[in-house]
């Protein structure tokens, strides 16, 4: 049989004498709760990730001369190392050419080269000879001498008294350089090279002629004789050629050394 024992009756929330107990939330009321909290800290996380892709600010970078204190062996440190702040710069494989300043382009001298500069007075290394009258004896023609002949110097016999007069010279200090040898004639001029041959002229006071006009003594390969270099062609000596006295450049020969030794000796006049 069926139990049909009545069961008490349930109170319902809008009957008069029953209060809902608010202490106590729903299931449902919870779920939502939980809902909120989830979407307030994802986005919390999404505002965090685009404030870090911002720009950061920039650090100070540390002093360049700090160094890492040395914590003894078998320590590592983990610290970047300084920034380089000397020294030069890492090679990028590139030369830069180093430039170089122009040089003054040379200037020819004034002087030619056959007209050296006189020796300035006071700084002359070794005096001229003392003047005095002499004769110019060659050596591989022992009975001719310098003998003027119009304006011109021969090797020549010098017989008469009129000959030995034109064959006779008073050797002085260089016009040019007191260290070398000029020839004074007696009618008032110097011997001097003129077209590389040996003439007596008057000075004209000009630097030219003084320099022809003088020529230095050099030992000879024959004892006792002396070679006359011309000053202002260097490498030019006097020589005698067909009896001609001119000046030719230095020969390595017999004839060549003989031709142009010659002898100092006292006047024939």
């Amino acid at each position: 049989m069926p139990d049909n024992t009545p069961r008490p009756p349930q109170r319902r929330p809008w009957e008069a004498d029953w209060e809902p107990d608010s202490a106590r939330a729903s299931g449902a009321r919870r779920l939502l709760l939980a809902g909120a909290l989830a979407l307030i800290a994802v986005t919390a996380c999404i505002t965090g990730l685009a404030l870090n892709d911002g720009t950061p600010e920039p650090k100070a970078a540390p002093p360049a001369s700090t160094a890492p204190a040395d914590d003894g062996p078998g320590l590592l440190s983990f610290a970047s190392p300084p920034a380089r702040t000397t020294g030069p710069p890492r090679s990028t494989g590139a030369m830069t050419p180093t430039p170089v300043a122009p040089q003054a382009a040379s200037t020819p001298s004034a002087t030619p080269k056959h007209a050296p500069a006189a020796p300035p007075e006071g700084q002359r290394s070794s005096p001229g000879p003392v003047p005095k009258a002499v004769s110019v004896r060659s050596l591989n023609y022992p009975d001719r001498y310098w003998h003027i002949v119009g304006d011109q110097v021969n090797l020549d016999p010098v017989p008469s008294p009129s000959d030995r007069r034109a064959a006779t010279f008073r050797l002085v200090e260089g016009l040019f350089d007191a260290r070398c040898y000029s020839f004074a004639t007696a009618g008032g001029g110097y011997l001097r090279h003129r077209g590389f041959l040996l003439r007596a002229e008057h000075s004209d006071g000009s630097s030219l002629f003084r320099q022809d006009a003088t020529f230095c003594p050099r030992t000879s390969s024959f004892t006792g004789a002396t070679m006359l270099e011309s000053l202002n062609y260097p490498g030019r000596f006097l020589r005698h050629q067909n009896f001609r006295l001119k000046l030719d450049p230095a020969q390595n020969s017999d004839p060549y050394r003989a031709d142009s030794a010659f002898l100092l000796v006292d006047a024939v006049a």
